[in-house]
């Protein structure tokens, strides 16, 4: 983390990601707060210093305008389309999953007593509420308590096979689509990332966003891909949560927290378990319908204690199963599919920060012995391939690799790590 520290902020890897992220600075906080707790402070600080005035926080935070490796850049999202969008700095126009109240409330439990930590938290508080409070306003719009994507970026599992069969709605033509370059099929393998034609696809969605201001009705109205994704609904209210405990520690108004938080959770129960399969799915707003695969997110809601005890078992057994038969857990998808690819991004691979988050949510069921798997899979994974983004997931592939998947170096993989062996 300490090679990708940027003077205020931190970058997942070079080249590949040369700017701030989202969810990524949430996690390298969590890392950072081991030996630099005003660091964990300043990467917080910085990425809030993108929030719009509508309360969104948006994906990526270009610090830099000179910055040319990267594409979608800040010129590419003209965020400022949105006249409540800071001038400076420039960022993106979508959003990612609110890691940042459990990861405030990670802070606090860490250093309780801190008064530059106490002090940080109390003030960037109703910023954390406004973000959450963008969500709930204008990503549900039916007022359900689940929000909604319309990008798959947003998501965090950005080429996951859930999102095909909604970018198959869109019809591409490419005398309408604006010229661009991809940058990352030049860094990173490219059986390793997106495909061309899904490329196409997250352009088209970026666009339409921008014709909306990225906040306005018209993307409800219009988008092919609007889904209520379990991982995103289910960070949501692992976030309100803490909030929740910790305005109520320091004596905060948390009214309006726990109004969401308590349709948040029923809708998310009642409407997002798939019984046939057995997990949790997301579900598809415009088909009407769960996406019937199991996949990262549906493992999510044990992390934001959502789960009856029934389900949590059944999500237990299925990664016992997976260890059982030769997989490093937790994959990002399902294995039996014909989607499955342990090394494309999202469709496979191993994720760090998934296995941070299922590894406290298994705790927090009893199920210590799986957590343990999950945590010390990772641990083996760094240890053999590096602090990779990603890492294959089929154990007899493995000792023929000598490296992991994407970005090297890589910022959470750092942090996650380095928690977990805290823990």
């Amino acid at each position: 983390m300490t090679l990708n520290w940027k003077d205020g902020f931190t970058i997942p890897t070079s080249r590949l990601y040369p700017f701030q992220w989202n969810w990524d600075s949430g996690f390298v906080s969590i890392g950072q707060s081991h030996f630099r707790l005003d660091h964990a402070i300043l990467e917080l600080e910085s990425l809030f210093s993108s929030q719009w005035e509508n309360g969104m926080l948006p994906h990526i935070v270009f610090h830099s305008e000179n910055e040319t490796t990267y594409f979608p850049n800040h010129d590419f999202w003209d965020s400022n389309v949105n006249p409540g969008a800071p001038l400076n700095p420039k960022s993106s126009g979508i959003t990612q999953p609110a890691v940042h109240g459990f990861v405030l409330e990670n802070l606090l439990n860490k250093f309780p007593n801190d008064e530059q930590l106490v002090g940080f938290v109390k003030a960037i508080f109703p910023k954390v509420v406004h973000y959450h409070r963008f969500l709930y306003t204008y990503r549900d719009p039916e007022r359900e308590g689940l929000m909604f994507i319309f990008h798959p970026w947003e998501s965090g599992r950005d080429n996951s096979p859930i999102w095909d069969d909604s970018l198959d709605r869109i019809v591409i033509n490419k005398d309408e689509l604006p010229h661009y370059e991809r940058r990352d099929t030049s860094i990173a393998p490219s059986d390793e990332r997106p495909t061309a034609e899904q490329y196409d696809r997250y352009v088209y969605l970026l666009q339409l966003g921008k014709k909306y201001q990225y906040d306005q009705p018209g993307i409800y109205k219009e988008s092919p891909v609007l889904v209520q994704d379990t991982m995103m609904n289910a960070i949501l209210i692992k976030s309100n949560q803490s909030l929740i405990n910790i305005g109520k520690r320091f004596k905060l108004d948390t009214g309006e927290l726990e109004e969401w938080q308590q349709q948040a959770k029923r809708s998310f129960a009642e409407k997002l378990w798939h019984e046939g399969l057995q997990t949790f799915a997301s579900y598809d707003l415009r088909g009407g319908h769960h996406i019937e695969h199991k996949e990262i997110g549906g493992l999510v809601p044990l992390y934001a204690e959502i789960a009856s005890s029934k389900q949590a078992e059944s999500l237990n057994n299925y990664l016992q199963s997976l260890h059982k038969r030769g997989f490093y857990i937790c994959p990002s998808f399902d294995v039996d599919s014909p989607l499955f690819d342990s090394k494309r991004y999202w469709r496979g691979p191993v994720w760090p920060q998934m296995n941070w988050m299922i590894y406290h949510g298994l705790n927090y069921y009893g199920f210590k012995d799986t957590a343990e798997i999950v945590k010390n899979d990772l641990i083996e994974l760094v240890s053999k391939l590096g602090f990779y983004e990603y890492f294959e997931s089929q154990k007899s592939l493995v000792n023929d690799l000598e490296t992991g998947y994407g970005g090297n170096h890589f910022s959470w993989t750092a942090a996650c790590v380095m928690d977990l062996l805290k823990t």
